[in-house]
């Protein structure tokens, strides 16, 4: 492994410490300078790091650890990670991947003797509508073929900067094919704050209630409720309310864009495209639960977008939008700092979430108590997608009864869905709630549809003879994934796809979703080595009842589901992988008896088992 100088590691650091303020929350953000700077994170910085937060360094191995774009030995100078979702997978990812590592004379998972490359594949990157998709350094590539892989080849062996690659290669297309109230329509930025300000901060919870506005992120929490609560809550520590300079209890708004879900990526286009609605949602936000400090956590996956993303909170706070006095008003402060996230799914449950915020492992937290009341750093936090707080800009704009005319009774307004696999136009389609999956099928041009994974691995599997279901709470909910698959499709292998992945993702903590989503994978790839059995089968049915509910978080409890969901309405595509007989012995004692039939001569009834 690769040793620093103590005082190699002291100069790179110096910088690093300077843009942080001494508080354990910035460990993850330091550790993700010192893994740019030295391609790793080495021994040495962990011991300058914890002595720097004064945390034992057991606590920064952990955090080192956990998070998948970090790690403690060195990867290439050039990391390239292709994206392992379904969709990339049905577009060639595996045969391009070799291609690469052919060319570059190293192999998968690994790093090339001279260190210059390492390739290996990483959890969806949220470029589904223009795969194959990878990331080099944290830059994306879309589109990837043999001849952009030869260029790709080429610009490596030439040592050149990732910064001065042709910018063609690094091309992200919003890809918007189908719009409404919230991408096709203008929005001009303070519109929402100037309303809510003229109509005061209760009576914009008000319009928000009167909206039925439930969280875009998947669970659809009312967001006026949780809203509410946030308000409402007193925190106390050490006998005592911790409050802000007017009186009030410390609160905070936290944007949730750790968009990790696998074919979802409407987070990653209202970030590059609509990011002052999204930030003016949560000033709208803080103004109703009397929050003076916002978080946007933002996966790893879209580093990319942080400078444009800080470039419009800067814009925001010159048009006094953010900052000090709020559009004149000496009683609302309210600033929004950007938090990346390291690559771990689990960081979108939304304690785990806070958990990173604050510097540690993403590892959710027993609840109750809610983030509501003692969210990050004990105070009371609203936690909300991307999607939701665009909503919320709107709302504030033009009014709850507005947004509650559209869609369904118990699902108002409208749904952004990230549409990808076999059909012709994949991209962001906007649908009022009460959609058709047949009409959604029609309008992105779908090819002899034949299922549909409707919020991603942790959603639902419909097959063709569920077309009519409806996108909405009551029917079919969705954080935002459409994923459609053609007849010629195995959806055994989906289904593998999606059981490695909740097994690659599980934090670990409890021992049924440790333990439960290894034994889904080896049963599963067991199948598929033409070894499974009937009473594999059974086995993974019970696996997954004990994964629903036993599991200490949402991911376990939802990992089975592309199994079960594949047994129940696709059955046939795991009878054709199982083996005839229900026991086949591991040690074939008749066929190690052949040498000594052999050697006597002997081929009679009793010389053989």
């Amino acid at each position: 492994m690769q040793q620093f100088e103590f005082s190699d590691i002291s100069r790179m650091l110096t910088p690093i410490f300077a843009r942080h303020d001494v508080d354990a929350s910035r460990l993850l953000q330091v550790l993700l300078e010192v893994q740019d700077a030295c391609h790793f994170i080495p021994s040495e910085a962990i011991d300058q790091i914890a002595a720097h937060f004064d945390v034992p360094r057991v606590n920064v191995e952990g955090v080192a650890g956990f998070y998948s774009f970090l790690s403690t030995r060195p990867v290439g100078e050039y990391r390239i990670l292709f994206s392992d979702n379904i969709t990339d997978q049905m577009l060639g990812k595996d045969e391009l991947m070799l291609y690469l590592c052919n060319k570059l004379w190293v192999e998968p998972g690994k790093v090339s003797e001279d260190g210059l490359v390492s390739v290996a594949s990483t959890s969806c990157t949220g470029l589904c509508d223009q795969g194959p998709a990878a990331l080099v350094n944290g830059w994306p590539l879309t589109n990837l073929d043999r001849n952009r892989l030869d260029l790709i080849a080429e610009l490596i062996r030439s040592r050149k900067p990732v910064a001065d690659w042709p910018p063609m290669l690094f091309e992200v297309a919003d890809n918007i094919r189908r719009s409404d109230v919230l991408l096709g329509q203008p929005f001009e930025p303070g519109a929402a704050m100037r309303a809510t300000l003229a109509r005061g901060a209760k009576e914009t919870l008000a319009e928000v209630d009167k909206s039925n506005l439930r969280g875009r992120g998947g669970a659809g929490f009312k967001t006026a409720s949780k809203w509410s609560f946030c308000h409402a809550a007193i925190v106390e520590e050490e006998g005592s309310m911790i409050c802000d300079v007017g009186g009030h209890p410390e609160r905070y708004i936290v944007c949730n864009a750790d968009e990790g879900e696998p074919g979802t990526f409407k987070d990653r286009v209202l970030l590059n495209s609509y990011a002052d609605l999204v930030f003016e949602g949560m000033t709208v936000g803080a103004r109703v639960v009397g929050a003076s400090k916002g978080f946007l956590y933002l996966r790893g996956e879209y580093r990319y977008l942080l400078k444009q993303l800080e470039s419009v909170l800067q814009k925001r706070r010159e048009a006094g939008l953010l900052g000090d006095a709020i559009l004149g008003r000496a009683d609302f402060s309210f600033d929004i700092e950007i938090h990346l996230g390291a690559g771990a799914y689990i960081c979108g449950e939304e304690s785990a979430l806070i958990e990173s915020l604050e510097g540690r492992r993403g590892r959710p937290r027993n609840r109750p108590p809610f983030p509501v009341t003692h969210g990050y750093k004990g105070r009371p936090t609203v936690v909300d997608n991307v999607e939701t707080f665009a909503c919320v800009a709107k709302i504030a704009e033009r009014g709850g009864a507005w947004f509650a005319a559209m869609g369904t009774a118990q699902s108002t307004g409208t749904k952004l869905l990230s549409i990808s696999g076999d059909c012709a136009t994949p991209g962001i389609y906007e649908y009022p709630f009460g959609v058709t999956v047949r009409q959604i099928l029609a309008d992105c041009g779908a090819r002899e549809p034949y299922a549909v994974q409707v919020s991603g691995p942790s959603g639902t599997l419909i097959s063709w003879k569920e077309f009519d279901r409806r996108i909405a709470f009551e029917d079919l909910p969705t954080a935002g994934a459409f994923m459609v698959f053609q007849r010629k499709r195995d959806m055994f292998q989906t289904a593998r796809n999606f059981v490695h992945f909740f097994a690659h993702e599980s934090c670990g903590f409890c021992t049924p979703c440790r333990v439960g989503t290894e034994l889904q994978k080896k049963i599963m790839d067991k199948i598929a080595s033409g070894h499974g059995t009937a009473s594999d089968l059974e086995e993974m049915k019970s696996l997954g009842h004990i994964l629903k509910t036993m599991s200490h978080c949402g991911l376990g409890s939802s990992a089975a589901n592309p199994v079960l969901d594949t047994l129940e309405k696709f059955p046939d595509v795991y009878v054709r992988k199982l083996k005839a007989l229900a026991f086949e012995p591991a040690f074939d004692l008749d066929g190690a008896l052949e040498t000594a039939r052999k050697m006597t001569g002997r081929d009679d009834d009793w010389a053989h088992l």
